[in-house]
C-alpha cells in the first residue's frame, strides 16, 4: 500500500534516498585536475541513456495515455519545484512554437510561479497543500494529465498536486530518480529514472535533471507525434515566426515536394505559413480553406488527409 501524503514530513531523515546517497566515484571530485573533472562527468551522464532505458515500458505508457487524453480535449500539465519544476516550464514552452500548439495545451506548474524561474524558492516545495491548490486553480479536471516531477520522490508539493488530481480522476503520471521500494505512491503511470548518487553528492540539477529533460523530451514529442503533428521526422506544424523558421518550412516544403524555391515560397504564403496544410495542397490539389476542413476532420493527421483527399 502507498504511503499517505501526509506522512511525509520535510525534516524527516533522506538519507537513504538513491538521489541523496554518495558517489564513492567522485570523493576526490576537490582533487581532480579539470580535464579528470571533465571525464568523470563524462563518465557519470552516461548512465543516464540506461536509465531511460530501463523506464522505457513507462514512457510508452505515459505517450499512449497522454495522446489519447488530447485527443479527447485534455490538456497536459507539469507540477515540480525547484529544477524539477523549471523543466517542467521549459519543456511546456517548447511545445507552441515547435507544434504550433496553443499555449494552454501544454502548461508547466512551478511551485513560486514565475519568480521561482530565476530565484531559488526550495522552500515553497514543502506545503502539500499547495500543490493541492494549484490543480483547483488552473482548472485541473478528470480530462486532463498531470505528471508530477520529483527528482527525490518526497516534495509535498508535487505529493500534494497529484493526490489531489487523482481523486477528481485526472490522469497522473510521477517522475523520479529513486526506486518505488524506497518512495511509493499511487498513479496511473510510474516512471523511475534511476541515474545513482550524483557526482556532487544531493545536487540532483546534476544527472537527475539532465535524465528528467530526456525524458520530457520523449513524453511531449512522442505524444506530439501520436497526434499527427509530425510527418516522418519533420516537424510539419511549426510555427513560423521568425526568419529561421521561416527558412525552415520553405526547406521543408522543397525537400518532400518538386518544387523550387521560388514556387515553395508562394505554396507557404498560400497557405497562410503552414507548412501542414502547403503540403496537403500540393499533393491533393485541394485549396486552403478544403484543406483546413480536411485537417480538422482527420484531426490534424496529414497522413490521414491525404489519404481520404485521393
Amino acid at each position: 500500500m502507498s504511503t499517505p501524503l501526509t506522512e511525509f514530513d520535510p525534516l524527516q531523515e533522506r538519507g537513504h534516498l538513491l538521489t541523496e546517497q554518495v558517489n564513492p566515484d567522485s570523493q576526490n571530485l576537490d582533487r581532480l585536475s579539470p580535464i579528470e573533472i571533465v571525464d568523470l562527468f563524462n563518465k557519470e551522464d552516461a548512465k543516464v541513456l540506461a536509465a531511460v532505458t530501463g523506464a522505457r515500458e513507462a514512457l510508452a505508457l505515459a505517450l499512449e495515455k497522454t495522446a489519447a487524453a488530447l485527443r479527447q480535449g485534455g490538456r497536459l500539465f507539469y507540477i515540480g519545484a525547484g529544477t524539477s519544476g523549471r523543466l517542467g516550464v521549459l519543456d511546456a514552452a517548447e511545445c507552441p512554437p515547435t507544434f504550433c500548439t496553443p499555449p494552454e495545451l501544454v502548461q508547466g506548474i512551478l511551485a513560486g510561479g514565475a519568480p521561482a524561474l530565476l530565484r531559488s524558492s526550495e522552500a515553497l516545495e514543502d506545503r502539500a497543500e499547495d500543490g493541492a491548490a494549484a490543480v483547483a486553480e488552473h482548472g485541473i479536471t478528470f480530462k486532463d494529465v498531470l505528471v508530477g516531477i520529483t527528482a527525490g520522490g518526497t516534495t509535498p508539493y508535487v505529493r500534494g498536486a497529484l493526490q489531489a488530481a487523482r481523486t477528481q480522476g485526472t490522469t497522473t503520471i510521477f517522475m523520479a530518480c529513486v526506486p518505488a521500494a524506497q518512495v511509493e505512491i499511487d498513479v496511473d503511470v510510474d516512471i523511475r529514472l534511476l541515474v545513482g548518487p550524483e557526482l556532487l553528492a544531493g545536487s540532483t540539477r546534476l544527472k537527475a535533471g539532465t535524465v528528467t529533460k530526456v525524458a520530457l523530451n520523449i513524453l511531449s514529442t512522442g505524444t506530439m507525434v501520436l497526434l499527427g503533428k509530425v510527418y516522418g521526422n519533420r516537424m510539419v506544424d511549426v510555427s513560423v515566426t521568425n526568419q529561421k523558421l521561416y527558412d525552415r518550412a520553405v526547406r521543408m516544403i522543397r525537400d518532400l515536394t518538386d518544387l523550387d524555391r521560388e514556387e515553395a515560397v508562394a505554396l507557404l504564403e498560400r497557405s497562410d505559413r503552414r507548412v501542414k496544410l502547403a503540403l496537403l495542397m500540393h499533393w491533393t490539389g485541394l485549396d486552403a480553406a478544403t484543406g483546413e476542413q480536411r485537417l480538422a476532420t482527420c484531426q490534424g493527421n496529414l497522413r490521414q488527409a491525404i489519404q481520404t483527399s485521393l
